[in-house]
């Protein structure tokens, strides 16, 4: 497809090292999805039954067990949960359960305990666990259940993941875990991640948790604000990154689904202060407001343009990207308002979505009346960023740059590694050149969009980095 857009009008093991054992099945074991087509990915490796066929007894026992830890997660806090999951989970069998939460920058995992000390002490917690090269660390790296090591079958790290929103892991003692017992322990972990994701948001311990140095107040509001940072469907991979994720002053991004559209928005607001925070949460929350009335692109700019100049008269104001995207087709439309670009990565190439942009918004130089349009192919990725991420210099004063940020890209496109692990380590590799400290905020929104037909289960597991649970009906 050719990039000449138009317009339109807008109307681990004991010690945590990673010995790299492995247990998860991996892509190309075919079960049936609910419309009856092959989906690679399913544990059943003889074509013959589902362990829970061949094990009905372990069926009614899960369920029980499942069913129990529901019941009892009604009326409880986030604190309770390890309580009731390690008596439910020793039902069939898996003791020692233990809850590890990520912290914020996605580095180390947190044993999760009620009452943790506020944050801002050095060193690891105890039982803390990094995320670089340890077991534990490359589950939820890559989505994988492992044993503790090679010699270890008695201990299992499991991925603790909300959709593709990864939490965290669960460490499980299952001795000799056979089939039937690794399908619990990703059931498990299913489960226990929807609670901690429907709990987490009343629980002051939750937030010390994944905190390992105070927060501002602008920051407060802002993580509050924004919905997380990966979600999937069959069709579209969204994932996204902000540092530093303690001190961010007016990113803000932002992203929902109405039927089949999906909505994209960046917002990047003037300053480094909380005055900068307020007027991007503003700006978010009123094209949120705007877009469920049922406003286009160019009317939604201009409802931010107008609230911002109504509380600010022109001293605050924002740059951003408003974009749709029919997941069914591909067609992309976007407004640009005095922001870098979207670009396009196709394979190995990328393209510039670089348009006239329109005036920022807030600062009283109007709105745009059109928007830009374009035709995605499968497999591509859009890209929005802010200039936090191209603009900011070394200590030795050399710039970033966008070739640097997209060859990163590149390079590891071909790793094989899910879409958030990818911006994880390049948010690393960004933090790393600049020796830990940025001068502007650094935000990355990417919309991966794999076809009107969407992935199969094998591959869409790789992609987004879910282990795969079989739906448990037979092949045949």
């Amino acid at each position: 497809m050719s990039f000449d857009g138009g317009t339109g009008r807008g109307d681990g093991s004991a010690d945590g090292q990673d010995r790299r054992g492995r247990c998860d099945d991996g892509p190309g074991h075919a079960h049936r999805s609910d419309d009856g087509q092959d989906r690679g990915g399913g544990m059943d490796r003889g074509g013959g039954a589902q362990p829970e066929e061949r094990f009905p007894e372990s069926a009614t026992e899960r369920s029980a067990m499942l069913g129990a830890l529901i019941t009892a997660s009604h009326l409880s806090t986030l604190e309770m949960l390890p309580h009731h999951l390690s008596e439910q989970a020793a039902r069939v069998g898996l003791t020692d359960v233990k809850i590890y939460l990520v912290d914020l920058q996605q580095d180390l995992l947190t044993p999760l305990a009620p009452h943790p000390p506020p944050a801002g002490g050095e060193g690891l917690r105890p039982e803390e666990i990094s995320v670089e090269g340890t077991v534990a660390g490359r589950a939820f790296q890559h989505g994988e259940v492992l044993p503790a090591s090679p010699g270890d079958r008695d201990h299992w790290w499991v991925p603790l993941v909300n959709g593709t929103d990864r939490l965290g892991v669960l460490r499980i003692a299952a001795p000799d875990a056979d089939e039937a017992a690794q399908l619990d322990m990703r059931r498990l972990a299913g489960l226990v991640a929807l609670m901690v994701v429907s709990k987490r948001g009343l629980s002051d311990s939750y937030s010390r948790l994944v905190r390992r140095r105070r927060m501002d107040v602008a920051t407060e509001m802002e993580w509050r604000l924004m919905p997380s940072r990966s979600f999937a469907t069959e069709s579209l991979m969204i994932s996204a990154l902000m540092e530093p994720a303690y001190e961010v002053s007016g990113d803000v991004y932002d992203y929902a689904f109405d039927g089949r559209i999906a909505h994209l928005a960046l917002f990047d607001a003037m300053g480094h202060d909380t005055a900068a925070g307020l007027t991007g949460n503003l700006a978010l929350s009123t094209a949120r407001n705007a877009r469920r009335e049922g406003a286009d692109l160019p009317q939604t700019a201009a409802a931010v343009e107008d609230v911002l100049l109504e509380q600010f008269s022109g001293d605050q104001f924002v740059t951003g990207i408003l974009a749709q995207l029919d997941v069914t087709t591909g067609a992309l439309r976007w407004v640009c308002c005095g922001h870098p670009p979207p670009v396009v990565v196709r394979g190995r190439r990328t393209f510039h979505l670089d348009r006239p942009p329109a005036p920022p918004m807030g600062a009283g130089f109007g709105a745009p009346e059109d928007f830009w349009s374009t035709e995605l192919e499968p497999g591509d990725r859009l890209l929005l960023y802010t200039d936090g991420i191209t603009e900011a210099r070394s200590p030795a004063g050399e710039e970033f740059g966008l070739g640097r940020f997209l060859d990163f890209l590149l390079r590891h496109q071909a790793d094989g590694l899910p879409v958030p692990e990818t911006l994880r380590r390049l948010i690393r590799h960004h933090l790393e050149y600049h020796q830990g400290r940025l001068d502007d905020d650094a935000t990355i929104l990417l919309a991966e969009w794999h076809g009107p037909v969407g992935l199969a289960t094998g591959e869409a597991k790789d992609r987004v980095g879910v282990p795969v649970v079989p739906d448990g009906r037979r092949e045949g």
